[in-house]
């Protein structure tokens, strides 16, 4: 072959990334760089404050050991400048979530009151204008104090400290659920609260007589659209103390909880069981999508989709999409031990033509323990972020395609930095990554491997799925363009102007970065 064909190709070769580069039409720009007074912090919230900018709360330590000692608010324009912060200071006090709505800032907490013997969950809330916060009182229950009642990890609960909580926001955060689980000898209260963002109690329903059998992690919720209904996806697992080996102990359930009482709905049957659900509704319809499993082969087999009336809860219509061959031996191998990991919802969404499109990803928890610099033994919990699984289904719940993207992220620290995020826009979703890796690998099938590299900076990777679920990717931000690794897995959607806005830290430094989607 003469050098002329060799130049022919190589031509031919980089005129074919452009056009994968041309497919991903991203824009971003950096914003200033500021100074900071917290090395050390977790953000917790990250909410538009109406007029195109953006309010980001952070839990800050400080310390030769280091301890919470309080809340830094930051308020940034349109234009990702800092106009002010706030140090909220406030002492072993555990923010639940926190939102914007009606012109002001809302802070949940969860705290316990040694006085009252009682947990209490209370609502901090300040004028966006100016930083006044005045305290009120949601729910007060009556416990011993537990370790880590508020057990954020949905997927992985446990019922046995005596007491237990969880909080439910929808994508909008216009309404929230609480449950509260007491349990304490022969006493087990279970109740469900419902509120608006303006904190108005919308029902509140006493859930007692169903946790004599179950206890209930709930994972995911909807809300109808004029707010007086939750559509609440749980976890029961069944009290029954002896199992068989191949007995399943848990089942899927979805709660209806309103004014006027609470209803049940189940979705197993015989040979399919659902792995994970997510509830979505639009044009006063109510969809449950996600996995399921075939019990003998103990891992998720395919897509399944309910159509729900939304007022008994009747399934209208079930199907299951079992994964190709080719897909199952891609995803598991041969391994016929692979065990299944926990899949969290990150996106979903229903086109105007009726397809859903979700997309979640494997999480799990490993602990050890490993000897300390005293020569102490200290327990480590690492927290993992793998594979994506992308699915698209048609207006009447067929599969169309679902897609992997091999990858495995763990951390010790904060988890805002693994993971990824997920925006949909004309029927394309993009995947946001940050990566050491230099590129990933593109393999046969629309499939993408991602192979952690070794340096301390972190590159932003776009991954685009199209509507036919064909797999492209670039480079979005390049670790010399951005110092600071980003956030990538709590940004902030501007659905009006299709911009994702993240937040990147390191050490002493921070910034806001803007990408948008043309």
């Amino acid at each position: 072959m003469n050098f002329r064909k060799y130049a022919s190709l190589f031509i031919l070769f980089i005129a074919s990334c452009t056009v994968v580069a041309q497919e991903i039409p991203l824009d971003f720009s950096i914003g200033e760089k500021y100074n900071d007074r917290y090395k050390y912090s977790n953000l917790l919230t990250i909410s538009n404050d109406g007029k195109g900018g953006t309010f980001l709360v952070r839990s800050y330590y400080t310390g030769v050991i280091l301890k919470p000692k309080g809340y830094l608010i930051e308020h940034y324009d349109a234009h990702m400048q800092l106009i002010n912060e706030y140090n909220y200071k406030l002492k072993n006090a555990n923010l639940v979530d926190g939102y914007v709505a009606n012109g002001q800032i809302y802070l949940i907490f969860l705290d316990y009151d040694y006085n009252a013997l009682a947990y209490e969950y209370s609502v901090h809330r300040s004028p966006l204008s100016e930083m006044n916060f005045t305290k009120e009182t949601l729910l007060t229950v009556q416990s011993q104090e537990v370790s880590n009642p508020l057990d954020k990890n949905y997927y992985n609960r446990n019922f046995s400290s005596g007491f237990t909580t969880s909080v439910l926001f929808n994508d909008k955060k216009n309404a929230f659920v609480i449950s509260t689980h007491f349990k304490k000898g022969k006493t087990n209260k279970h109740f469900i609260y419902m509120f608006n963002a303006s904190l108005q109690k919308v029902a509140e329903h006493d859930f007692s007589a169903e946790v004599e059998e179950k206890n209930y992690a709930f994972e995911n919720v909807a809300f109808s659209k004029d707010l007086q209904e939750a559509y609440i996806i749980g976890k029961a697992y069944f009290k029954k103390k002896r199992f068989l080996a191949k007995d399943r102990r848990f089942q899927y359930e979805l709660i209806k909880v309103s004014r006027s009482g609470a209803q049940t709905q189940t979705f197993d049957g015989p040979g399919k069981f659902s792995e994970a659900l997510i509830p979505v509704i639009k044009d006063n319809e109510l969809f449950c999508v996600g996995f399921y499993a075939n019990r003998k082969d103990n891992r998720y087999n395919g897509l399944a989709y309910f159509n729900i009336n939304m007022n008994t809860l009747e399934i209208n219509t079930k199907k299951y999409s079992p994964f190709s061959e080719q897909f199952m031996v891609d995803k598991f191998g041969r391994e016929e031990d692979k065990v299944i990991k926990d899949l969290v919802f990150k996106n979903v969404n229903i086109s105007n033509d009726g397809t859903i499109h979700f997309n979640a990803e494997e999480y799990f928890i490993t602990t050890s323990v490993q000897a300390n610099s005293s020569g102490g033994r200290l327990k480590v919990t690492r927290y993992h972020h793998n594979d994506i699984v992308s699915a698209k289904l048609s207006a009447d719940g067929d599969m169309l395609w679902a897609r992997n993207i091999n990858k495995a992220e763990v951390t010790q620290g904060d988890g805002a930095y693994a993971s990824y995020s997920s925006y949909t826009k004309d029927g394309n979703t993009y995947f946001f990554i940050s990566t050491a890796a230099e590129n990933p690998q593109l393999l046969p099938g629309d499939r993408l491997l991602f192979k952690q590299g070794l340096s301390r900076n972190r590159n932003v990777f776009v991954i685009k799925l199209d509507t036919e679920g064909h797999i492209s990717y670039k480079k979005l931000i390049d670790d010399k363009e951005a110092r600071l690794p980003l956030m990538v897995s709590k940004p902030l959607f501007n659905t009006q102007d299709n911009q994702i806005i993240f937040y990147a830290k390191r050490g002493n430094k921070k910034q806001l970065v803007s990408v948008l989607i043309k």
